[in-house]
C-alpha cells in the first residue's frame, strides 16, 4: 500500500504532462477502479476454493512490472492502459488479504480484527503521498515509480518467504451472487460505492484544487492527503473497538456526514493549513466508518464466503472510484474545481440518509 500511495496522488501531474484533461485524467483513475470491479469478486471467490497466498504472490510480482511500466507511458492512451492492469494487480491483492484476516476475527471481534488490518492499509497509503510528493520534487517522476517496484518487490519477497496459507474452507459456500443478493450485504455495498465516490472526489482532485487553486507545491498537496489518510488509519483499531460494541449503522452514517461536510467546505478553506486541518477532519470521518462496514461484511463471509464478500465489497468501492473521476472531471471541465466538491459533498449527505433507511429495514445491527 505505500508503493500505490507514493504515486496515486502524483498521477494528475503526471498525466497533465501527456497532455489530459480533467475527463483524461478521470478516465485514468477510472481504468484502474473499473478493471478492479470486473475482477475482484471472481478472484476472491476463487481464493476460498484454492487458498489466498497464491492470488496475493502474483498480484505482487504484477506490480513490480506494471510499477516499471508507467515510464514508458507516453500518451493518456498508454497511461490508461498501464492502470487498468495494474488495477487487476490490484484485484489479486486487497481483497484476497481482507480475506485473509476475516478468516482469522472470531465473532464479536469483526471490528478490532478488520480495524487492525485497516490500520496497515491506511498507513501505508497515508505515507506514500508524502513520500512520492518529496521524490517527484527532488529528482523526478520516474525515480518515483522505480521506488513503487521496489517496495512492491520488497512485500511479494516478505510474502513469499513469511506468509502461511490460510486454511481451507472447503466446506463453505462461497457465491457472489447469494453476497450481493444479501439483505444485509445490500446497504453496505452502497456505503462502499457512495463512500468511495467521495473519497475518489477527495483523492483525484485535491491536489488539482491545492496547486492550481491555493498555488502550493506538489509535496504540500502531498503532506495535506497524506495526513488525511494517516488520520484514518490511525483511528482505525480503535473505532474499530467502537464497531464492536456501539450501532454499526450509528457509526456509519456518522462519519459519512462528517465526510460530505468536509468535501463542501475544502473550497472555503485558505491556505495549506486550513486544508491540513479540513482534510484531517475528513480522515477521522472516514475511520468512524470503516471498521464497522467490514466487520459486517466478515459477519457475512462466514456465510458466503469471505473471499466472494470481500470482493463484492471492493467491487463496489471500485463501482465508486470509476464513476468519482469521470463524473467529477466532467464538473470541473463544464463549470469549476470549486463544484467538484461541493456537489460531491452533497451527493455524499444524500447518500447517508438513503443507507439508514436501507439499513434499518435489514437490520444490520442485529446480524450475527
Amino acid at each position: 500500500m505505500l508503493g500505490l500511495g507514493i504515486v496515486v496522488p502524483l498521477l494528475p501531474y503526471y498525466a497533465d504532462t501527456l497532455g489530459a484533461t480533467g475527463i483524461g485524467i478521470g478516465l485514468i483513475f477510472s481504468g484502474f477502479a473499473l478493471s478492479r470491479a470486473v475482477f475482484m469478486p471472481l478472484i476472491g471467490r476463487y481464493s476460498d476454493r484454492k487458498g489466498r497466498k497464491y492470488f496475493i504472490l502474483i498480484g505482487l510480482a504484477l506490480f513490480t512490472i506494471l510499477s516499471v511500466a508507467y515510464i514508458f507511458a507516453s500518451s493518456v492512451a498508454g497511461l490508461t492502459l498501464v492502470r487498468i492492469a495494474h488495477g487487476f494487480a490490484s484485484a489479486m491483492v486487497v481483497p484476497v488479504a481482507m480475506a485473509y484476516v476475516a478468516d482469522f476475527s472470531p465473532p464479536g471481534k469483526e471490528g478490532i480484527c478488520m480495524g487492525s488490518f485497516n490500520t496497515s492499509l491506511f498507513l501505508g497509503l497515508g505515507c506514500g503521498p508524502l513520500i512520492g510528493g518529496a521524490v517527484l520534487d527532488a529528482v523526478g517522476i520516474e525515480m518515483v515509480f522505480l521506488l513503487m517496484a521496489a517496495l512492491s518487490f520488497a512485500a511479494f519477497f516478505i510474502c513469499l518467504l513469511f506468509l502461511p496459507e490460510a486454511p481451507p474452507l472447503h466446506h463453505m459456500t462461497s457465491s457472489i451472487r447469494l453476497a450481493t443478493m444479501s439483505p444485509y450485504m445490500k446497504p453496505i455495498l452502497f456505503f462502499r460505492i457512495m463512500n468511495a465516490y467521495a473519497n475518489g472526489t477527495f483523492m483525484v482532485f485535491l491536489p488539482v484544487i491545492a496547486t492550481f487553486w491555493f498555488g502550493l507545491s506538489a509535496f504540500e498537496a502531498g503532506v495535506i492527503i497524506s495526513l488525511s489518510i494517516l488520520a484514518t488509519g490511525l483511528f482505525q483499531r480503535p473505532f474499530g473497538k467502537f464497531a464492536d460494541v456501539f450501532s454499526k449503522t450509528g457509526l456509519i452514517v456518522y462519519g459519512t456526514v462528517i465526510v460530505s461536510l468536509c468535501l463542501i467546505i475544502i473550497p472555503f478553506t485558505a491556505g495549506f493549513f486550513g486544508l491540513i486541518l479540513v482534510s484531517f477532519i475528513l480522515g477521522i470521518g472516514s475511520a468512524l466508518a470503516m471498521p464497522a462496514s467490514t466487520a459486517v461484511v466478515t459477519i457475512a463471509g462466514r456465510e458466503f464466503g469471505q473471499g466472494a464478500c470481500m470482493g463484492a465489497f471492493n467491487t463496489a468501492m471500485s463501482v465508486g472510484m470509476v464513476t468519482s473521476p469521470i463524473i467529477s472531471g466532467y464538473i470541473m471541465d463544464i463549470l469549476d474545481i470549486r463544484a467538484v466538491f461541493e456537489i460531491s459533498g452533497i451527493v455524499s449527505l444524500i447518500a447517508a440518509i438513503v443507507f439508514l433507511i436501507l439499513a434499518r429495514r435489514a437490520g444490520i445491527d442485529s446480524y450475527h
